[in-house]
């Protein structure tokens, strides 16, 4: 009887060191889930909870997109984010595209330190988005500038009478729906436009004449639609100084954001059609030319998604 009350005793020693085992390998195992996520994953599992810069890509054709504009948002909101990095690297898209984001910049702002990194361009809207910023590096070679608005539209006109179509239409007033691809131009329809043009050119001249350090007369001497090396904008003063991120991140140090923090990039939740054409119009666009599956990236990678902006555009064509 004794030998079997110590084989028992021995069983349940044994079952709880099993448990105990299994417990520590379940705990081990999720230790690593998390840390190889982390790994993974960075942003998502944590690395925005602590302390850290921001930085926030602006890439390609600029729309008003609302992905970017919550983004922007949640930046600013965040605890956590002691400074901003704009990497930027655009040719510029619509007007309104890039007021929107202007304004979402100086509302972030006016609550954290804000610089933007050129990397190869950032002309036209680009540049008006840069300008937003408190200040603003370029690498030497970056491509800058392009201060204008201009407004685009095809005369289909020969075509028509080439192939033997005509249009007829109906309208209220000589002006509406004009100017159209369909009927020549009238000097009245050039007027309106340049008119909206003109207006839209002012407005954007004295955003960067509020912006730098700069006099409207200066401005606007710029503002002829010249685009500049890195280089050639550190001296006409449309940039504050060369080099790429580690600059960028030394000049925030200089606004009190602590050099030892880490630089984490920012993200929209979902993927789309940040800074980008309407995912739609561009798999149509796709489609048509009958490139299957993703199409409309492929639009987007040669860079004919500019074709398919509407109203007026501040963007630089290389």
């Amino acid at each position: 009887m004794a030998y079997r009350a110590d084989d028992l005793i021995d069983r349940r020693r044994l079952r709880r060191k099993l448990t105990f085992w299994r417990i520590a390998a379940l705990v081990i195992a999720a230790l690593a889930i998390v840390a190889a996520s982390a790994w993974l994953y960075g942003d998502e599992f944590g690395g925005t909870a602590i302390d850290h810069i921001a930085k926030i890509e602006i890439e390609g054709t600029i729309t008003e997109d609302q992905d970017l504009l919550e983004l922007l948002d949640d930046v600013r909101k965040s605890s956590t984010v002691k400074g901003v990095i704009l990497s930027i690297d655009s040719p510029g898209g619509t007007t309104a595209g890039g007021e929107a984001i202007f304004d979402a910049v100086r509302l972030l702002a006016a609550e954290k330190p804000v610089v933007a990194q050129v990397g190869t361009l950032a002309a036209s809207a680009g540049y008006m988005i840069a300008s937003a910023s408190d200040h603003i590096v370029a690498r030497q070679s970056s491509i800058v500038g392009s201060i204008g608005v201009l407004v685009q539209f095809p005369d289909l006109t020969g075509l028509m009478d080439k192939v033997g179509i005509g249009l007829e239409e109906i309208k209220s007033t000589p002006l509406k729906a004009e100017p159209s691809p369909f009927n020549p131009t009238t000097e009245e329809e050039r007027a309106m436009l340049r008119a909206m043009i003109l207006d839209s050119y002012d407005w954007f001249v004295g955003l960067v004449d509020d912006r730098r350090p700069l006099s409207r007369a200066e401005v606007l001497a710029l503002a002829d639609g010249s685009v500049f090396t890195g280089r050639q904008a550190l001296e006409r003063k449309l940039v504050d100084s060369l080099g790429g991120e580690r600059e960028a991140a030394g000049w925030l140090a200089t606004r009190g954001v602590s050099p030892d923090l880490n630089v984490i990039e920012w993200e929209p939740e979902e993927e789309g059609s940040v800074l980008f054409l309407g995912s739609s119009l561009a798999e149509m666009a796709g489609r048509a030319l009958g490139l299957p599956g993703y199409g409309g990236e492929f639009i987007r990678e040669i860079g004919a998604d500019r074709l398919f902006l509407d109203g007026l555009v501040s963007v630089w064509h290389p």
